[in-house]
Formats: C-alpha cells, structure tokens, sequence
C-alpha cells in the first residue's frame, strides 16, 4: 500500500514537492478556495503554522476550484490573495481536483484512510481538514465548518506523539 509520504503533488510554481520532506511531522492538509464562505479560515490556519510549525506542525493548502467554482484563479492570483489577505506563510500547492475522476493523489489516499460520515469518500466543501500523525497515517477528518481553533487539543496530542524509529540500517533522512 501506498504511504502518504510516497506521494509528490506539485507546488504551485508546478515543480515536485515530495510529501517525504515531512516525514516525521504532523501535518494538516486543507482544500481551501479563496472566495469561499470558510476562507475566513486561513487566518486560523495561518496562526495555527506559526504556533506549531517548530513543535513539527505543517499546514499545506490545496486550492480547488470543484465547490461552486470558488477558487478561480491561477498559481499567481491564489499566492497574492493568501500573501496580501491573510499574510499566508504555510505551504499553498498547486490547484488539485479533490473528488471525481481526476481527484488528486494525495486527496485519493486522504479519503481512503479516513472516509466521511457513513463511510462515504467525497469531500463536500472546501476547507475539509485532515490531520496526518507523525507515523503518516490520517488521524482524523475535519467537516468544513470546523474552525482551525477547534482542532487545537488534536494536533496538541499528536504533536506530544514520539516521532516513528526508521528502521535498522535505514538512512537518516
């Protein structure tokens, strides 16, 4: 089976960011839009980074434009908007599909690991949150309406979680 950390979605400048470079962090991995109802919550997001980013947090934003076309821009406007509306500093990769036939790999492994309400996949909004533990299993999945605040006591825990042992004779990476 695929690990989380074998996957390598595109930055938005479109070169490879391996999601390996965070092997051993905990990581919070966002759909977000910039003309949605929820982008309120990138500040939340945004404060979340800079409290938790050296305990071993990293947030990364996923535009998607799937939800009532909310997310219109390109690579640029998307940066100038996060950079000048909510001074966005986390990580905000390149647009990707997040349901139906060309979801985006990252998105596909996210939904398998932690299905919705029902056991259902799909993601119904932007800013569906998912917390990724240390080991690179999905801890838990967040509802769009579930403010970054609120996942404070999660992320808290997972952060205190030891960071998993790479095998004998791995290499340190």
């Amino acid at each position: 089976m695929t690990s989380l950390y074998d996957l390598v979605p595109r930055a938005a400048d479109g070169t490879p960011y391996p999601l390996a470079r965070h092997r051993g962090r905990v990581l919070l991995v966002v759909n977000t839009a910039s003309q949605c109802g929820f982008t309120g919550q990138y500040a939340g997001l945004e404060e979340m980074w800079r409290r938790h980013r050296d305990a071993g947090l990293v947030v990364l934003g996923f535009p998607c434009n799937q939800f009532g076309a909310q997310e219109p821009g390109d690579a640029a406007e998307i940066a100038r908007f996060c950079s000048l509306t909510y001074d966005v500093t986390f990580p905000v990769l390149a647009k990707v599909a997040v349901n139906g036939s060309t979801t985006d790999p990252v998105f596909a492994h996210l939904k398998r690991e932690k299905p919705g309400l029902l056991g259902l996949t799909g993601i119904k909004w932007n800013f569906t949150k998912f917390l990724v533990g240390r080991d690179g299993r999905v801890i838990a999945r967040y509802a769009p309406k579930t403010k970054p605040a609120d996942l404070d006591g999660a992320i808290a825990q997972a952060l205190a979680a030891p960071a998993p042992q790479a095998p004998a004779g791995a290499a340190a990476g």
